[in-house]
C-alpha cells in the first residue's frame, strides 16, 4: 500500500511533459488521478478531462465532474502553463496580458474552485509549478520571470490563507527541463545542438532536469508524508540557483 492509495488528485497539464509525469506517478503509486488539459489524451488509468484555465466556468465544471466522478479531491498539482521569451520591450501588452492569463490566474481559477472539495479531505495539498526564473535572473525571459515571481509569492499567501484549514500549498522551482516546450525552443534555434549545450552548461550538473525528477518532488510535496511541510519552494535545478561551481 502506498501513501497515495485512496487519495484523489487533478494535475492541470497533466497530457504532456511534467504534468504526465507527475499524474503517472501518482497513479502508480496509488491515487486516482485526473489530467486536466485543453487536449487530455491520456491512458487508463488516468481520467483526461477537457479544461481551459483562462476560461472559469471550464475549470469550475471540469474541477466539479472529477469531485463528483471521484468521489471528492485531495490533491490538486497545478502544472498547466506557458513559455515566453524576451526582454521588457519585446513582448505587448496583449502577451503579458495571455501569459499572465495561463501561468498566474490559471492556478487562482483551478485553486478557487478546488478549494471547497479540498477542506473536506484529511490530506489537502496544492503544489504550484513555479520555476528557477522566479529566483534568477536569466536573460530574455522577463515576462516569463514575472509570472513565475508571482506563482512564488502566490504560494506563499495561499500557504498562509489556508494552512488553518489543513490544506498545505507548496511549489516545485525546476531548472530547465528537458519537455516538449524546449524542444521547440530548440528546434526554433538557428544551431539547436550549440542551443542545447548552453543551457546544459549553465546547470552545474552539467544536463537537463528530467520530468520525472521534477515529478518526484511534486510527488514528495503532495504526499501525507511531507504534512509538516507548508508554504516552500523546492528547486529541482541541478544545482542552478543555490551553487557557484567553476567550469
Amino acid at each position: 500500500m502506498s501513501e497515495f492509495t485512496g487519495l484523489k488528485a487533478i494535475v492541470t497539464g497533466g497530457a504532456s511533459g511534467i504534468g504526465l509525469a507527475t499524474a503517472a506517478l501518482l497513479a502508480d503509486r496509488g491515487a486516482e488521478v485526473a489530467c486536466l488539459d485543453l487536449n487530455p489524451d491520456v491512458a487508463a488509468p488516468l481520467r483526461g478531462v477537457r479544461v481551459d484555465v483562462t476560461d472559469d466556468t471550464s475549470v469550475r465544471a471540469a474541477v466539479a465532474e472529477v469531485a463528483d466522478a471521484f468521489g471528492g479531491l485531495d490533491i490538486v498539482i497545478n502544472n498547466a502553463g506557458i513559455g515566453a521569451q524576451g526582454t521588457v520591450e519585446e513582448n505587448a501588452d496583449a502577451e503579458w496580458a495571455r501569459v499572465f492569463d495561463v501561468n498566474v490566474q490559471g492556478i487562482v481559477r483551478v485553486s478557487r474552485a478546488a478549494l471547497p472539495h479540498l477542506r473536506e479531505s484529511r490530506h489537502a495539498a496544492i503544489v504550484n509549478t513555479c520555476s528557477i526564473a522566479a529566483t534568477a535572473g536569466l536573460p530574455r525571459r522577463a515576462l516569463y520571470s514575472a509570472t513565475k515571481g508571482a506563482v512564488l509569492s502566490l504560494t506563499l499567501a495561499m500557504a498562509a490563507d489556508h494552512v488553518r484549514e489543513g490544506i498545505r500549498v507548496n511549489c516545485v522551482n525546476p531548472g530547465t527541463v528537458d519537455t516538449p516546450w524546449i524542444g521547440r525552443l530548440l528546434a526554433a534555434a538557428s544551431d539547436p545542438e550549440a542551443e542545447r549545450a548552453a543551457l546544459q552548461a549553465r546547470q552545474p550538473t552539467g544536463r537537463l532536469v528530467s520530468a520525472a525528477e521534477v515529478a518526484a518532488a511534486i510527488a514528495y510535496l503532495a504526499s501525507p508524508l511531507a504534512s509538516a511541510t507548508t508554504g516552500t519552494a523546492l528547486a529541482v535545478d541541478g544545482g542552478m540557483q543555490g551553487l557557484r561551481v567553476r567550469r
